[in-house]
C-alpha cells in the first residue's frame, strides 16, 4: 500500500533493536485517514469471508480493529493484558511474549464475546516474529472459533513471523513488508 508506504519513509524513525518507530501516524497519535484507507483496503481483501468478529491484542490494534470493524459492520473483540473481574473463571487466556516492548504477559477473553459460531479476522499494526498473531490464532481456536484470515499493517518480514504464519495454512495479508531494517534504513519488499 503506498500511502502507508510513504508515511513510512515520511515519518517514521528507525530505532536501535530493529524497532520501527510509527508513533506519530499508527499506535499512539493515530492518522485517522490514513488508518481508514488501511482498512478499507483489508475490507476489499476480505470482504468475501463472511467475517463476524474483528479480534486483536490490547492496544495498539485497537484503533486498527476499530476501522476495519466499520467497513465490516462487527464488533471488535480485543484480548486484554489483565483479568476483569466480571470474566469470573469464564475465560480464555495464553501467555504472550511482546517483541516490542521485551516482556511476557497474559491474555485474556471471555467466553461471552466469541464462539464457535464466529469467523474472525486478527488485525494486528506490526508482525515481527508472529508470536501476537500465534496467540490470537491460539484464542480463536480455543473459542471454537473459525479464522478466516489475519490483517497486518507493517510486516517485518525478515523476522519469518509471517512465513510461519502463512506455514501453518493461514491466509496473512499484510500492507507493508519491510525487508531490512536497521542503521536508520527502511528496505521494502516490493
Amino acid at each position: 500500500m503506498d500511502e502507508l508506504r510513504n508515511k513510512i519513509l515520511e515519518s517514521a524513525e528507525v530505532l536501535p533493536g530493529g524497532v520501527l518507530k510509527v508513533d506519530s501516524f499508527l499506535n499512539h497519535q493515530i492518522d485517522v485517514k490514513l488508518v481508514d484507507k488501511m482498512a478499507k483496503e483489508w475490507y476489499e481483501r476480505f470482504k468475501e469471508e463472511k467475517i463476524t468478529k474483528i479480534l486483536t491484542i490490547e492496544s495498539a490494534g485497537i484503533a486498527l480493529s476499530t476501522m476495519v470493524a466499520t467497513y465490516f459492520g462487527v464488533p471488535v473483540v480485543y484480548a486484554k493484558k489483565s483479568r476483569n473481574a466480571s470474566f469470573g473463571n469464564d475465560y480464555y487466556s495464553t501467555h504472550v511474549i511482546s517483541y516490542t516492548h521485551g516482556q511476557a504477559y497474559d491474555v485474556y477473553i471471555s467466553k461471552k464475546v466469541l464462539d464457535k459460531n464466529d469467523r474472525v479476522l486478527l488485525v494486528d499494526d506490526f508482525l515481527a516474529n508472529g508470536s501476537a498473531m500465534k496467540i490470537l490464532i491460539h484464542l480463536a481456536e480455543a473459542s471454537g472459533a473459525k479464522v478466516a484470515g489475519a490483517a497486518v499493517a507493517i510486516e517485518k518480514s525478515y523476522l519469518g513471523g509471517g512465513k510461519d504464519i502463512r506455514s501453518i495454512g493461514y491466509r496473512l495479508e499484510s500492507l507493508v513488508k519491510i525487508k531490512e531494517l536497521g542503521h536508520g534504513k527502511i528496505i521494502f519488499e516490493d
